[in-house]
């Protein structure tokens, strides 16, 4: 027993020197709307044109519209690879602007197997997030590397009407690691602490890892014809960021909280094949 006590001990401590605290936010509701138009190109290579939209803030701000080009081939009659990208349009409704826009790239590697009535399916999905304009080099890296997975179950017994439910999970992979020691009050350094906003840390790169989105869903497609499908959908999402508030010169570390809180979205989408 003792020994399992030691371990957990020398797992606990390390954990305290990071200066990170924890805020648990307010749970909140959005919602989204999409619109997809796939073209199959020749036999199993397709591509597609998706628009949405996306509202937060319990449905009352505006948050994003998002563009995304993808091209999807299938290798096997249970395996499709891809690669998109997506051009991020954020929009801040305390400024009533545009933020700088995002530019993301992805690969997929999707497998499905049918049991039965049954589909089931693992995607993953690597994504490289590439942020413009100014922004703080000691807070986020410039290109943001996230892994997905994602295990989908849909039943193909009720004709036209296709009700699935998947559960994801997203690793951040290149996240900042923060050095510093921290007593609930001020930052210190290996001689002794400092009063908070002094010289007491050091960014020690963007090599960080941890999951930061547990995401669940239930939804149903709609097959209204052969080119056209409606989507209707409720997503669980809970969110864990770990949020650094240093100055742009990297001297200061005013914060590092590990953010939690639990998004309900509503979405709807329409897709048009042919």
């Amino acid at each position: 027993m003792r020994y399992w006590i030691i371990i957990l001990l020398g797992l606990f401590f390390p954990m305290l020197a990071t200066a990170q605290t924890d805020v648990a936010l307010d749970p909140e509701f959005g919602g989204r709307i999409s619109f997809t138009i796939d073209k199959k190109i020749v036999r199993r290579l397709h591509v597609s044109l998706e628009e949405e939209v996306r509202f937060d803030n319990n449905f009352g701000a505006f948050d994003r519209l998002q563009s995304t080009l993808s091209l999807n081939y299938k290798i096997h009659p249970n395996i499709k690879i891809g690669a998109g990208y997506a051009l991020i349009n954020g929009y801040s409704s305390s400024s009533n602007a545009f933020k700088n826009a995002r530019h993301r790239f992805m690969i997929d590697v999707k497998g499905t197997l049918k049991y039965g009535n049954w589909n089931l399916s693992l995607k993953e999905r690597m994504q490289l997030t590439h942020r413009t304009g100014d922004y703080n080099v000691y807070q986020n890296p410039a290109n943001a590397l996230m892994l997905k997975s994602r295990l989908t179950a849909k039943y193909l017994g009720f004709g036209k009407v296709e009700p699935y439910a998947y559960l994801e999970l997203r690793n951040y992979l290149n996240a900042p690691v923060i050095n510093a020691a921290y007593d609930g009050i001020n930052y210190g350094t290996v001689d002794g602490l400092v009063q908070e906003g002094d010289p007491g840390w050091f960014l020690g790169g963007f090599n960080g890892s941890y999951i930061n989105r547990y995401r669940g869903s239930l939804g149903v497609d709609i097959l209204l014809n052969r080119s056209s499908t409606l989507n209707f959908y409720f997503m669980g999402d809970y969110c864990i960021d770990k949020e650094v508030d240093a100055n742009a010169e990297g001297t200061i570390l005013k914060s590092y909280t590990k953010e939690t809180g639990f998004r309900v979205w509503l979405g709807a989408g329409y897709e048009f094949s042919f």
